[in-house]
């Protein structure tokens, strides 16, 4: 007798089972986002979403993650800088330019030439040490990863690796160096402030039509620098008011965190399995590296020690820019560097990658051997 087909489960069972999930994944987030703010740590309403997503997703969990809804967050982090960056950035990168060129540059070629020597040891295949290895918008490199034959997992996989570790030892260097950690101590927080109706209404109808805007112009890690940059010309000519209440800011730090737990998932961690030593020494060695670079801004052009090392760190310019906005560095300097390497990794990357590959003696087929 024929096997009887296998039953899927009804919808409002499916329902149940991922609300359940996104219960977890709520109560999770408040448990170690309240831990972390208990002990003071900067970006905790970020670290505790995102370390959650990870607890969650390297256990099997599944939740159906609302895209749009994060893309919404990213507008809403816009504009939370663009009230905080004057228009003066633009001035700002002119004036110091000499500067941020040899920032930008020696993050670059510090992180290409370890994705090179990772490729001539043959501990990834083919590019994929490369792709992983640039200091860029994650989404994008994957993306353009697969377009070159890198292996899209791994890529993926190093990049938001290294997102998440940018992010705690950001959290970490904001701690030592914080300018006023007791402003964000747990206290400090109001969580529903009183809200000016019109400026709210105009402030969340930017951090949608921003993104909505980048979409269909688009531009790269629009979602989170259209909104900025409109915000801040807005703001500068007195024509808006952007306000944030707590609550939204924290519901925006939470998908942003969420999207970047919430990828490492069961299979792709036995996918990595094999490299993960050398994706975490490498990755550990660029952020050393790239703390090398933020030391020479700070010895050679003053840069306080905080404001120079997350100008510096090499990716997650959306998770940089919460840790900035809550530690007390120089938000415009910071987001400044973070977006001239964004648009030089943008236009570098590809001919930069290909280069290397060439030079390494590999092609762009991610079969390539080990």
């Amino acid at each position: 007798m024929a096997d009887k087909p296998a039953r899927t489960a009804p919808r409002w069972s499916r329902g149940f089972a991922s609300a359940r999930q996104w219960i977890v994944l709520v109560v999770l987030s408040v448990i170690i986002g309240g831990g972390l703010l208990w002990m003071h740590a900067p970006a905790a309403l970020l670290l505790g979403p995102l370390l959650a997503g990870v607890v969650l997703a390297a256990n099997g969990g599944k939740v159906v993650f609302p895209v749009r809804l994060f893309v919404i967050s990213q507008g809403v982090i816009g504009c939370l800088i663009a009230r905080m960056v004057p228009v003066s950035i633009v001035s700002d990168i002119l004036k110091h330019w000499p500067l941020f060129t040899i920032g930008v540059l020696a993050v670059v070629a510090v992180s290409s030439f370890l994705g090179w020597v990772m490729g001539r040891m043959r501990l990834l295949p083919g590019t994929t040490a490369l792709w992983g290895s640039s200091p860029g918008a994650a989404s994008i490199m994957t993306i353009m990863a697969e377009d070159y034959g890198a292996d899209v997992r791994l890529v993926a996989f190093m990049q938001y690796f290294r997102v998440l570790a940018v992010a705690a030892a950001a959290a970490l260097v904001a701690h030592v160096f914080g300018v006023d950690r007791s402003a964000h101590a747990p206290s400090a927080i109001v969580w529903f402030p009183s809200t000016d109706v019109s400026s709210f209404a105009e402030t969340i109808a930017l951090a949608i039509a921003g993104p909505y805007l980048a979409k269909r112009l688009r531009i790269p890690a629009g979602a989170f620098l259209v909104p900025m940059v409109i915000g801040i010309l807005l703001v500068h000519f007195d024509l808006m008011r952007i306000e944030l209440p707590t609550w939204l800011l924290v519901g925006a730090y939470a998908f942003v965190g969420w999207n970047i737990g919430l990828r490492f998932t069961k299979p792709l961690l036995l996918h990595a399995a094999r490299s993960l030593p050398s994706v975490i020494a490498f990755t550990l060695i660029l952020i050393a590296a790239c703390g090398a670079v933020a030391w020479l801004l700070v010895v050679g052009a003053g840069v306080d020690p905080l404001t120079a090392y997350l100008a510096t760190s090499p990716g997650g310019v959306d998770s940089v820019a919460i840790i900035s906005a809550s530690s007390g560095g120089d938000v415009s300097f910071v987001m400044a560097m973070q977006t001239v390497r964004l648009i030089a990794v943008l236009f570098l990357g590809p001919p930069l990658t290909k280069f290397l590959a060439t030079r390494a003696g590999f092609g762009g087929n991610a079969g390539d051997a080990m």
